[in-house]
C-alpha cells in the first residue's frame, strides 16, 4: 500500500508541474497539441488525487455495512479515473485537433521576454522546453511506477507486463503506470507535431499531434476500464494461482474430495477463499476442526494476500 502511494504522489507532482507548464506554452504560441497536452495534464493531476482518495478510503476499517471491509474503493476509483481519461483528456483532446485538421491556422510567430534577464525569445522554443520537461518530469514518475510493477510481476513469476495488466489487483500502480506511458508518449507526439509546424509553415502536423493524442488517450482508457471492470465484478484470482491452492487441500490425507472451490479479490491483494470438502469418514468432528484450521494456515502461508478463508466439510 506505501509503494502504491508513493507511485501515485510521484505521478501527482509531476503532472501537476507540467500541466502549468503547457498551458503557459499554450498561451504563448496558440498551438493545438499544446492544448492537447494541457488538457492531459490536468486529467492527470486530477486523477492522481483519485488514486489518493482510493487508498485512503480503502484503509477504513471494516464495519456491519461493510463486513470485508473498503478494500474495493481502489477499484472504483481507478474505474472513475479511466472514464475521466476518456471524457476530459481523450474526448477533448481528439475534438480540438479534429477541429484544428478541419479549420487550419497558420502558426502564430510570439515572442516572449524572460523576466530578471530582460531577453526576448522565440515563444516556439518555450514550447519545446516545456515539452521536453515534460518528459523528464514523466520519466521520474514512470520510473517509480515501472520499478514496482516489475517487483509485482517478479513476485508473481508472470511472463511480462502483458501478463501483469491482465492479472494484477494492484488497480493504482497499474493506473500510474498507463497513464505516466502515454503522457511521456503524448508529449513526444506534441513536440514533434509542433516542430514540424513550426519548421515547415504547415498547420497540419500540430493539428494531427493533437488528434492522435486524443485518440491515444481514448484507447488506453478503455483498456483500463475492462481491466478495473473485472474487478468491480468480483474476479477470482489466476487459475494457476488458484490450482496451487487445490493441490495444497487435495495432498492432504484427510481431504477425500473438493466438492466447491472459489476465490475472490476484495481488494488490492487481499483474497478470499471459500471451499466446501469432502473428509475421510473416520475422522470425528475435533479433528475435522483441526483439518481445517491446518489447511487454512497452509493456505494463507501459500499466499500473503490470502486474508480470509472459508472452509464447510461436507
Amino acid at each position: 500500500m506505501a509503494s502504491s502511494k508513493s507511485v501515485v504522489l510521484a505521478a501527482l507532482f509531476a503532472n501537476g508541474a507540467i500541466a502549468v507548464m503547457k498551458f503557459v506554452g499554450f498561451l504563448l504560441t496558440g498551438s493545438p497539441s499544446m492544448l492537447s497536452e494541457t488538457y492531459h495534464s490536468i486529467s492527470d493531476t486530477g486523477n492522481q488525487v483519485f488514486l489518493l482518495i482510493g487508498i485512503r478510503y480503502s484503509t477504513r476499517e471494516r464495519n456491519r455495512e461493510h463486513p470485508f471491509g473498503y478494500g474495493k474503493a481502489q477499484f472504483f476509483y481507478s474505474f472513475l479515473v479511466s472514464v475521466l481519461l476518456f471524457g476530459i483528456a481523450g474526448w477533448e483532446s481528439a475534438k480540438h485537433g479534429f477541429n484544428a485538421i478541419l479549420n487550419p491556422h497558420p502558426p502564430e510567430m510570439n515572442t516572449a521576454t524572460i523576466p530578471l534577464v530582460d531577453i526576448t525569445i522565440d515563444a516556439v522554443f518555450i514550447n519545446y522546453a516545456v515539452l521536453i520537461g515534460a518528459i523528464l518530469f514523466e520519466a521520474y514518475a514512470f520510473k517509480k511506477a515501472y520499478a514496482n510493477m516489475s517487483r509485482q510481476i517478479e513476485e508473481n513469476d508472470w511472463s511480462g507486463f502483458r501478463e501483469a495488466f491482465r492479472k494484477t489487483s494492484d488497480v493504482t500502480v497499474l493506473t500510474a503506470l498507463t497513464e505516466d506511458t502515454i503522457a511521456g508518449v503524448g508529449a513526444g507526439i506534441a513536440l514533434l507535431g509542433v516542430f514540424l509546424t513550426r519548421e515547415t509553415g504547415d498547420p497540419i502536423y500540430d493539428a494531427v499531434g493533437a488528434f492522435l493524442i486524443g485518440l491515444m488517450l481514448m484507447g488506453f482508457a478503455l483498456a483500463l476500464a475492462w481491466e478495473n471492470k473485472r474487478l468491480l465484478l468480483g474476479e477470482s484470482i489466476p487459475k494457476e494461482d488458484e490450482l496451487a491452492l487445490r493441490d495444497i487441500i487435495q495432498s492432504r490425507e484427510s481431504v477425500t474430495d473438493i466438492v466447491g472451490f472459489r476465490t475472490l479479490f476484495f481488494g488490492t491483494d487481499r483474497i478470499i477463499v471459500s471451499a466446501d470438502i469432502a473428509f475421510a469418514k473416520d475422522l470425528d468432528t475435533d479433528e475435522i476442526d483441526d483439518e481445517i484450521t491446518a489447511i487454512e494456515d497452509e493456505l494463507v502461508q501459500a499466499n500473503d494476500g490470502i486474508k480470509k478463508v472459508y472452509i464447510e466439510p461436507e
